[in-house]
């Protein structure tokens, strides 16, 4: 679900949505052509394992990357392009790297015909479905780069220097890691410290009353409390799915991934979504948002229409035009409000997990290359790059020593900090992408917060959703 200019991420989407909703026919065509074998492309020759090349890197073989072209953009890839060049020269002229923002229509001849490239940024609107693709056997296990020495510290392993939950990320219920998640993502109620005070004096509502008071007095101003992307709902989770938990659990969150019987009947969620039918039953949403995408209600949000927005970290990068108007902006994540002392959860409990995921094809001429670019962008010269150019976090665990962050990035690490072990990080999005995207957002949640459907109503629809799909065959199920 990682960042983008077309899809949020989301991605995530982890990081993230802009174009339609294309997955599930465009995937059924790659279920049908996919092949579980070698494909057509030959693989390039491994070269000379050392310690300067743990991964056995062919110093002289062609290399192909294609970047998700979204609000991360693709310069922080061509520096580790640069960087992979200069520890291969012989490569110069050889490392092909392209963006595009249509990774599945422009992808997938490719993995059906078997010839994919060695690496690539799976994100976006049109991102490739992870579940078909590991069922597939489509992807090749990134355990070797896993083990594989640190660029930074030789007595290091790489997966020793990643956040936790990273590896875990990118696991489908075996010791396999078919996905690395180099973004690092804190999903909440993003909102501007200069306009809430202006606005309706206050701080961040930390009680889900004290959200209704400030909502209200927002109303009174001619301010909307809340908006969201009303065409890609499946924004809503970002602030719904923490706040499920805060009030029932992490253990409802981990029902509802593994498509237990009755799980969206828990009371945390219907009291979750009885909540945020509030929010449109007293007109505190900018009227007409179903109708906006992402672009367009960040920036209605950035104006200051709105004071808060469901989004992830990568906000700060993708508004950063609008954001610029007002140098005393003060961009800042809320973790979920308490609704109630009952909460099982404390006030700080947030959704963060990794975004923007990479993939090796397993049938790539060059794994191995592909995995060492990998390498290469988990090393801090390149994490930090990152972090500088897109205002979000990597997976490398720490790195931002020595950097001066912006606001928005200063207050995700400060919620991450506050949460400590309270982080919460949903795997229906990983695992079941048609379900959580066409059916839980578009079919229900967008449904209910445009007035069309109760949230009595909205809780059976989803969970008729979420039995339909454990009880379908070909639909691969993931447990945790």
């Amino acid at each position: 679900m990682g960042s983008t200019s077309d899809f949020s991420r989301r991605d995530l989407i982890k990081r993230a949505a802009a174009l339609g909703i294309v997955t599930v026919p465009a995937m059924s065509a790659l279920s049908a052509c996919a092949s579980s074998g070698d494909g057509g492309g030959e693989k390039v020759e491994k070269g000379e394992k050392s310690a300067k090349n743990p991964l056995a890197v062919n110093d002289s073989a062609a290399l192909d990357v294609v970047i998700f072209d979204g609000g991360f953009g693709d310069k922080y890839a061509k520096d580790a392009q640069a960087e992979y060049v200069a520890a291969f020269p012989k490569t110069k002229g050889k490392v092909k790297l392209a963006s595009t923002q249509k990774i599945q229509s422009t992808l997938q001849p490719r993995f059906n015909g078997g010839n994919p490239p060695d690496l690539v940024d799976n994100s976006g609107a049109e991102q490739m479905d992870f579940g078909t693709l590991v069922s597939k056997n489509q992807l090749a296990d990134l355990t070797p780069l896993l083990d594989a020495p640190s660029m930074d510290d030789p007595n290091k392993k790489v997966r020793d220097t990643l956040r936790p939950g990273v590896v875990e990320m990118g696991q489908f219920g075996g010791k396999e890691t078919w996905i690395m998640y180099y973004a690092y993502t804190v999903y909440g109620v993003w909102y501007s410290k200069t306009n809430l005070k202006k606005v309706a004096d206050a701080e961040y509502p930390q009680t889900w009353e004290e959200m209704l008071a400030v909502c209200e007095k927002a109303k009174k101003k001619g301010v909307a409390g809340w908006t969201y992307p009303g065409k890609y709902p499946y924004y809503l989770p970002f602030s719904l799915y923490p706040f499920i938990a805060k009030i029932g659990g992490a253990e409802v969150l981990r029902k509802i991934d593994n498509l237990e019987p009755n799980a969206w009947k828990d009371p945390a969620v219907k009291a979750a979504f009885d909540a945020y039918y509030e929010l449109y039953k007293k007109g505190y949403v900018l009227k007409g948002s179903p109708g906006l995408d992402h672009l367009q209600s960040q920036k209605a949000w950035a104006e200051g229409k709105a004071l808060f927005i469901p989004n992830g970290s990568w906000v700060e990068n993708e508004s950063a035009q609008q954001i610029e108007k007002n140098p005393d902006f003060q961009l800042s994540v809320g973790a979920p409000s308490s609704l109630s002392g009952s909460d099982k959860m404390p006030f700080g409990t947030i959704w963060a997990s990794g975004g923007e995921p990479y993939i090796v094809p397993r049938q790539a001429k060059n794994v191995p290359g592909g995995m060492e670019m990998l390498r290469i962008m988990l090393s801090k010269k390149s994490s930090q790059n990152f972090i500088k150019q897109v205002s979000s976090l990597t997976s490398l665990n720490g790195g931002t020593e020595g950097l001066k962050l912006p606001p928005g990035l200063d207050s995700a690490q400060q919620a991450l900090e506050q949460a400590g072990k309270n982080i919460v990080n949903p795997r229906i999005q990983d695992w079941y992408v048609a379900l959580q995207k066409e059916k839980i957002g578009v079919g229900a949640l967008g449904e209910m917060m445009a007035g069309r459907m109760t949230p009595d109503e909205a809780i059976n629809k989803i969970q008729k959703y979420a039995d339909e799909t454990r009880e379908d065959s070909s639909v691969k199920k993931y447990q945790r």
